[in-house]
């Protein structure tokens, strides 16, 4: 009988595999169509809005900044110019690529590769954020991007206006510039809005006014495909930006083009003012900088030979810049010898030309023999030194002469609208003794009663302090914005109006007793020959500063005219510094004629100086008062 055989638990193995592999097939299935009907069906909204919103981009569209315009509403001082940005998402470029692409929109986009690669450092090559590479790109670069576009991944661009300043020449310290936003000021101004690309002031109103000047970005989103380009126009959104206001200054441009000729090429300040509001007329330093440059991708050469000019062209020497005051320092010292009753007025005081104190022979600006003897009208027509040094540590003392030159606002800032004012110094024996150790003596309260030694301002607290004088004791702080107008209607929606920044309690008498001592300046004094002409009375006081060298200084004029009128809102205030690295020529006094005779007689810088003669005037030589 042949064997049968038995089928034994070995034998059922494969046939349980299979049962469990076909179950396991089912499961699976069931599985990934129930996962793809959710999806399709039951979120299948969800899924193609996200579609959709990878297919977009959004793009920002800046807003163009508002402009800026003189008192008169009819001189464009900045405008904006049509032109374009340059950005790349480095996240869509191919891993590895970035490198080869730089080098590619480095050399069809002629801009410096270098500054590529500091814009796009390793660390933000993961970034899907567009960051911007170069602005002010010409139309033709753009189209030389767009015939290479498939070889540019991740590379884009967009219309960003650029500043344009229109022959701004000396306005440049007042205007100032703008640039992009760098990581530092983001991080002070990103809750007020700001984001990384934005351009921003960096001097000037630009910066002072930032937020009224920038506007408000819009925004639009495009459906792209992987490349980036656009694929149709359906369902794109977008928010149209907002031009920032444009700003009316102070500024009357006649009068800047006249001060900015008058001083010429000479290192220093001129500050032209409206006593009765604080309203800045004209404001000029020198040297100044074209802000044009920084419309340039590969302006660094340009910005760091700015940086490296010894005349330091960057700074704002009306507002930056400390000088002693010398002998327009006078002014206070009349103020507080009259409103202490310190020394009669009448009272004079001999001046041989030279004195002795301590172990110093103290000369007076003329030498023997001297001025003889002075009353106080009589020395600051003449500007004696030794009068004054005499006054000053006998009978008004330094204390006093401390609190005076802060009552007119030195030692102080002013407040102009302006960024990076110093507060100029005034001493003090407190002071003294703390910074060198050393006592307070007498020499140092002759220094500082003609304005030498440790004393310091800066043109516009002098044009401050001849303020005070013609108000009566009211000094408006100085401003550069008239008013706000809406940038498509040109609607007034603001006006800026003047500020009391101080008032004295000295009597008037006093202020009128000072006004006409410098007019006695003028009438008869040190200023008699380059202020003396007919178009306008004017009071003032000279000043030659002395910084240590034998063959100039620094020439001072403070000055107001009309010396007299019935209307304060006729009077201007001018405050000139030339400094004594120029060669010397006693040229602040001749520079406020011209600025005078050019504002009351209505003549260009060119008329003015024909009209006064000083076409043929050779330089002149030697220290003058």
């Amino acid at each position: 009988m042949p064997l049968q055989y038995t089928p034994g638990p070995e034998d059922e193995k494969p046939e349980r595999r299979i049962k469990i592999l076909q179950v396991l097939f089912i499961l699976i299935f069931i599985a990934y169509t129930s996962r793809l009907f959710g999806m399709q069906i039951l979120s299948g909204e969800l899924y193609r809005s996200r579609a959709q919103d990878i297919a977009r981009r959004t793009a920002v569209i800046p807003a163009q900044r508002g402009e800026i315009y003189d008192r008169n509403f009819n001189q464009p001082m900045v405008l904006n110019a049509d032109s374009f940005a340059v950005s790349i998402i480095p996240a869509e470029v191919p891993q590895g690529e970035i490198p080869a692409l730089i080098g590619r929109v480095a050399e069809i986009a002629k801009i410096p590769r270098q500054q590529i690669e500091e814009r796009i450092p390793t660390q933000y090559y993961y970034l899907y954020q567009p960051i911007e590479i170069a602005s002010n790109v010409p139309f033709s670069t753009i189209a030389a991007l767009a015939e290479n576009l498939d070889s540019l991944p991740g590379v884009s661009w967009q219309s960003k206006p650029m500043r344009n300043y229109v022959d701004i020449g000396s306005l440049s310290h007042i205007i100032g510039y703008v640039g992009n936003i760098t990581k530092d000021e983001l991080t002070m101004l990103y809750n007020r809005g700001y984001q990384n690309g934005d351009v921003i002031g960096k001097a000037g109103i630009e910066r002072q006014y930032d937020e009224i000047l920038r506007g408000k970005e819009g925004w639009e989103t495009r459906t792209v495909d992987v490349r980036g380009r656009r694929v149709g126009d359906t369902n794109n959104l977008r928010e149209p930006p907002s031009m920032g206001k444009n700003l009316i200054l102070t500024i009357d441009s006649s009068i800047q083009t006249l001060a900015e000729k008058a001083l010429g090429e000479r290192m220093g300040a001129v500050v032209v003012m409206r006593p009765s509001n604080g309203e800045i007329l004209a404001m000029v330093s020198y040297p100044w900088y074209d802000p044009n440059i920084f419309n340039s991708n590969d302006m660094s050469n340009e910005y760091q030979a700015l940086l490296n000019d010894p005349n330091k062209p960057f700074i704002n020497r009306a507002i930056q810049s400390n000088y002693p005051p010398a002998s327009t320092f006078k002014v206070i010292m009349t103020t507080g010898v009259l409103a202490e009753n310190a020394f009669p007025r009448d009272q004079t005081v001999d001046c041989p030309g030279e004195i002795t104190y301590g172990d110093r022979l103290w000369r007076c600006h003329i030498r023997r023999p001297g001025h003889g003897r002075l009353n106080l009208q009589q020395a600051m027509a003449q500007s004696c030194d030794i009068y004054f040094w005499v006054v000053g540590r006998d009978h008004l003392g330094v204390e006093r002469i401390n609190s005076y030159s802060r009552e007119y606002g030195f030692g102080e800032v002013t407040g102009i609208d302006l960024p990076g004012e110093i507060a100029g110094f005034v001493p003090s024996p407190q002071w003294k003794d703390r910074r060198f150790h050393e006592r307070w003596l007498g020499g140092d309260t002759m220094n500082m009663s003609i304005g030498q030694g440790y004393t310091l301002v800066t043109p516009i607290q002098m044009a401050n302090m001849v303020s005070m004088v013609v108000n009566d004791g009211v000094i408006y702080q100085p401003h550069l914005l008239r008013e706000i107008r809406d940038p498509l209607t040109g609607a007034l929606e603001k006006t800026v109006g003047p500020k009391v920044l101080h008032e004295s309690d000295i009597d008037h008498d006093v202020f009128e007793t000072v006004r006409n001592n410098m007019r006695g300046v003028i009438s008869e004094g040190t200023a008699q020959f380059p202020l003396n002409i007919r178009s306008v009375e004017i009071a003032g006081k000279t000043g030659t500063g002395e910084v240590g060298l034998q063959d100039r200084w620094h020439s001072w004029f403070a000055a107001y005219a009309p010396f007299k009128t019935d209307n304060p809102d006729e009077q201007i205030v001018v405050s000139i510094i030339v400094e004594a690295v120029n060669k010397w020529e006693w040229w602040a006094p001749y520079a406020s004629a011209i600025i005078f005779q050019g504002i009351f007689a209505g003549q260009s810088y060119e008329e003015a100086v024909t009209a006064l003669g000083l076409q043929y005037m050779m330089p002149i030589q030697g220290r003058r008062e």
